[in-house]
């Protein structure tokens, strides 16, 4: 098959990049694919993690089988781009086909891939190897993604290793909110290195195969003290969620309050901090802080944020959050690269008439502008598998009917390719 779409499209990496404003979508593996049957992927630690009301995402969305369907959503959407992410599970059992039908598909319809390597989905073997809080798992990892960049590199526009390394380390590994479920506190943080290496080594790896625009997508929250006296518990906790990763990645170093506990091998930094061809951001809500109180282990204690409505999930709607976090990020690295919002999105009811996703998206939008973001990418496309949340959350543009899979846009679906063509 030869790619001349690819050649002469829209769908190279130096066309993307250099485009006036990337709009686009955002999904997980997990969360929407399926298709988790006998041979079709290695058990993930989410298959393993206890689950919501006896929810679990065997079905999901379906999406491997209706992966057509979804493309042609996209493609009466408008978008520009599909940030999907490849299962590494799936990749183990040997099924990377899937993947090159999902490229082909949008490069068919002109939508530029951004493939992310790992969306927290750890194959079950390589967490009962150690998983994150062993360093062999980096190496693991750049070897997968050695194995999908030699399938897809020529076709895949944008390359985002991991994505939100924060929150695997704090849910997952430090208070056991999420997979694998482990409540290691600071024990946890030989993880947030692993994760960093991992970052590097695929980068790496990723170039090697012939990879053109490589980035990353970390989670990041303005950290607000509650008061004069808590602005130690805010800084400790911006430490632990934004720079922990973005220093490394960026500047080849760690916060000085945690570098001491870091499991750090000389050259490991100059890995983590090769040159990235953009910064993804993911943003949904600040967070409030203050000095804890006596007993807790932590220097921090999250404070509730009341004077801001809320989404479904209880998250405060705070649009400028968001272009306060790229300043932040611009402030504090001189040289960084072309900044796009690689997720950003709120859950509410199901009802087809989403009037709050409307004006949250269009609010959010409005500051990545301002904020001088390259792209805004909607998270989600569809209504997914929510994690701990199991199906009780709806972040999508495109309603689900899980029982009968059909997929109903919503209005801001309608909203957002009206934003599009404008």
């Amino acid at each position: 098959m030869t790619f001349t779409f690819w050649e002469v499209r829209v769908t190279r990496p130096d066309d993307v990049l250099g485009a006036d404003f990337l709009w686009g979508v955002s999904t997980s593996a997990f969360q929407i694919e399926g298709a988790f049957t006998a041979g079709g992927r290695q058990p993930s630690v989410w298959d393993a993690f206890p689950a919501f009301e006896g929810q679990d995402a065997s079905v999901a969305c379906d999406h491997y089988h209706r992966y057509r369907e979804d493309v042609g959503l996209m493609r009466s959407l408008g978008v520009g781009a599909y940030r999907f992410s490849v299962s590494w599970p799936r990749v183990l059992a040997g099924d990377l086909e899937f993947y090159d039908r999902l490229v082909d598909e949008l490069l068919e319809s002109g939508i530029a891939p951004v493939a992310t390597l790992y969306h927290w989905d750890t194959p079950v073997a390589v967490e009962g190897a150690g998983g994150w809080l062993h360093r062999d798992t980096a190496h693991r990892f750049a070897e997968y993604a050695g194995t999908v960049g030699a399938r897809l590199a020529d076709r895949v526009a944008m390359w985002i290793p991991i994505n939100e390394p924060a929150m695997v380390t704090l849910l997952g590994y430090a208070v056991g909110q999420h997979a694998p479920g482990k409540a290691l506190l600071y024990d946890a943080l030989p993880t947030a290195h692993h994760l960093n290496l991992a970052h590097g080594l695929a980068a790496g790896a990723l170039r090697s195969a012939g990879a053109r625009a490589i980035g990353t997508a970390n989670n990041h929250t303005p950290a607000w003290p509650a008061g004069p006296s808590d602005v130690p518990a805010a800084e400790a906790y911006s430490d632990l969620h934004n720079w922990l990763y973005a220093d490394a990645q960026l500047a080849g170093r760690y916060p000085d309050a945690l570098a001491d506990r870091l499991p750090i091998v000389d050259g490991d930094l100059a890995i983590v901090a090769a040159p990235l061809d953009f910064y993804g951001v993911n943003y949904y809500n600040p967070t409030r802080l203050r000095t804890p109180s006596e007993g807790n282990p932590l220097p921090f204690e999250l404070v509730e944020i009341e004077e801001y409505p809320k989404t479904g999930f209880g998250w405060p709607v705070v649009p400028s959050g968001l272009s306060e976090m790229i300043s932040l990020l611009r402030d504090r690295f001189v040289d960084l690269p072309p900044v796009y919002v690689t997720e950003s999105g709120c859950s509410y009811p199901h009802s087809l008439d989403d009037t709050e996703r409307i004006a949250y998206l269009d609010g959010h939008i409005a500051e990545a502008v301002k904020a001088g973001a390259r792209g805004y990418f909607v998270w989600s496309l569809m209504d997914n598998f929510e994690w701990d949340s199991g199906y009780s959350q709806r972040f999508g543009l495109v309603h689900v009917d899980y029982a009968t899979q059909q997929r109903t846009p919503r209005a801001s679906y309608e909203w957002y390719r009206d934003r599009i063509r404008q």
